[in-house]
This record gives C-alpha cells, structure tokens and sequence, in this order.
C-alpha cells in the first residue's frame, strides 16, 4: 500500500516563474494535488499532497533540481493529507 502525506515546502529562491515551473513539474511527476504561493517576505510555498515517494521527488527537485532562479534554503515539514486540491495550482 502507497503511504500518501502532504508536504509543505518553504522555499527562497529569487528568480522569475518559479511557481509556473513548480506547477509544472508536480504535473510532470503526477499524482501530486496542491499549490505554489507567493508569500509576502519572498519566499515561495509549495504545498504538495500524493504519495511520499512523488512528493520527495518535488522536494528533492526544489532543493536539487533545474528551478528557475537560485534557490538559496528550503525548510519542509510532513503531515497527513488534508485533501481538497483537485490538481496543482498557482496561487
């Protein structure tokens, strides 16, 4: 059976279309439900929930991967899913 959590990533990244590319690779990877958001101190919040092993694949995509901009530090925490996201969006 397929453990499913909810990440919620804090990334600083400066750069342009950050939260376009996020979006677009959590629909790469599939089965992952959530939203990239803009928060006010600059930093980008990615909420993704699915199964753990594509929501680590996000994560080590943000920390690791091809973004846009520099991405300078991410801080996550797990929990358990809350639902209530029909796909990935930008927010």
């Amino acid at each position: 059976m397929t453990e499913h959590v909810r990440l919620t990533a804090w990334v600083r990244v400066q750069g342009v279309g950050f939260r376009w590319f996020t979006r677009a690779r959590a629909l790469e990877i599939g089965g992952l439900s959530g939203f990239a958001l803009n928060l006010d101190d600059g930093r980008v919040q990615v909420v993704a929930e699915g199964p753990r092993a594509r929501c680590e694949q996000l994560l080590d995509w943000l920390r690791d991967g091809d973004t846009p901009g520099a991405v300078t530090g991410v801080t996550e925490i797990w929990d358990t899913p809350r639902g209530g996201y029909e796909s990935f969006a930008i927010r």
